[in-house]
């Protein structure tokens, strides 16, 4: 047997991940978030019940600048999410397994969120 240089398995320095792969890893994450902002949701519900110094307490850390960036993320990850179960709709119907229409795909879901995540937050301070 030969010795080589080559490591036996591809590791993360020297292996590119698909875009298709990033998504379907980018997509359980945001699943992961949706979960952690879905609690954070939860307690800001519970400080409305809970009597007006505590909805001001936590209305005070959510309208921060932190706050304000953890719901920024919050929402992208909604969108996000929503646009690859769309995409996994579709597989589920047996369309879009090619490689190059799988990665267009996944383009287009990125593309999709960050304008709908834009789109929400233009037409939320437009409201004001």
């Amino acid at each position: 047997m030969a010795n080589t240089d080559r490591p036996l398995s591809p590791h993360l320095q020297i292996y590119r991940w698909p875009l298709t792969m990033a998504s379907s890893i980018l997509h359980r994450a945001t699943g992961v978030g949706l979960a952690a902002g879905t609690l954070l949701l939860a307690w800001w519900l519970v400080a409305a019940a809970a009597g007006p110094q505590y909805f001001a307490l936590v209305q005070g850390l959510l309208g921060s600048w932190l706050g304000r960036l953890i719901m920024l993320g919050f929402s992208w990850a909604l969108f996000y999410h929503l646009c690859n179960g769309i995409r996994h709709l579709a597989w589920d119907l047996g369309h879009g397994f090619e490689k190059a229409t799988a990665k267009t795909a996944s383009i287009l879901v990125i593309s999709a969120s960050v304008i709908l995540t834009l789109l929400a937050w233009v037409l939320a301070y437009s409201w004001k």
